[in-house]
């Protein structure tokens, strides 16, 4: 047998309360491996559309929910202040008994920024925030003592950190990346890396972080390479169109080095065809592309 394969399922935030409540508990009962959120103030490809704040509404799904594994994928470093969201996070970890995937990024929409009057860093900036982040949630995480942390954008004094989260050694964190700055931070600190580009791109992503990992003297193997597919952005791929379609899909991100698909169902998508794919299709795909 080779590594698992995992299938997880990102679902819109622009739905009524209700509706995403019963969408979750649907897709769990389906077995699905993981659910997910996006992290934005507005939709971004519909910017008057309405939509619900992420770490508020995943932590009443945690409550809706029993099973499945669930994470933000993922949350914006550049609005969300790095303590703050670890308290958010450990938070959620004990309301839903240790089930929470810790998601972070960098931070990519600008116009949200805009909008709101929030700041949008050149680059260098944007990543040196992520990297001091990722160092200070991690600590957070983890440390039995309070923590004094002197970066260039982030300064912590002996700030305590009560109760750790529920997971040990930590809450497994899930970072995106695209660039070989921000793969060296996921290759010192990450059990997920995502990304949300094309079977090339994603190839090539994938080479760049092996090398990161030697770099730092990790075992590629400990990072679990996982792709987003998100239709709005991914045009040309149509996995959904059918069973098919979904294996060459999946099998060209295997041969990527991608063990795990997190895909953004199309909002016209019949429920009966969902179920279909979660059932059958899913299962299936897992048990070829594992052997």
């Amino acid at each position: 047998m080779g590594d698992p394969i995992y299938f997880g399922i990102q679902t819109p935030t622009q739905k009524p309360w209700a509706t995403l409540v019963e969408e979750w508990r649907w897709l769990e009962a389906l077995g699905v491996d993981s659910l997910w959120l996006a992290d934005h103030y507005v939709p971004p490809f519909r910017l008057d559309g309405p939509i619900f704040e992420a770490w508020t509404a995943i932590a009443g799904l945690a409550m809706a929910t029993t099973r499945v594994r669930f994470g933000i994928l993922v949350s914006c470093n550049t609005f969300r202040h790095p303590p703050l969201v670890a308290k958010e996070a450990a938070t959620i970890d004990h309301i839903s008994d240790g089930r929470l995937e810790f998601g972070l990024g960098a931070g990519w929409f600008i116009p949200e920024h805009d909008m709101y009057g929030i700041p949008f860093p050149e680059k260098g900036e944007l990543v040196g925030r992520f990297k001091e982040a990722v160092e200070i949630c991690d600590l957070l995480f983890t440390s039995e003592t309070p923590v004094t942390y002197d970066g260039h954008w982030y300064q912590l004094r002996e700030a305590s950190f009560r109760p750790l989260p529920v997971q040990q050694p930590r809450i497994p964190f899930t970072l995106a990346a695209h660039g070989p700055r921000m793969m060296r931070i996921v290759a010192r600190h990450a059990q997920r890396w995502n990304s949300n580009g094309t079977v090339a791109e994603m190839a090539e992503r994938n080479a760049v972080l092996d090398e990161a990992c030697v770099e730092v003297g990790r075992d590629p193997k400990d990072i679990l390479r996982s792709h987003l597919f998100v239709p709005a952005i991914l045009k040309d791929e149509k996995p959904f169109d059918s069973p098919d379609a979904m294996a060459d899909f999946c099998g060209r991100l295997t041969d990527a080095g991608i063990r795990e698909y997190i895909l953004q169902p199309p909002w016209d998508l019949p429920r009966d065809r969902m179920e279909r794919f979660a059932l059958e299709v899913f299962p299936g795909i897992k048990a070829e592309l594992s052997r």
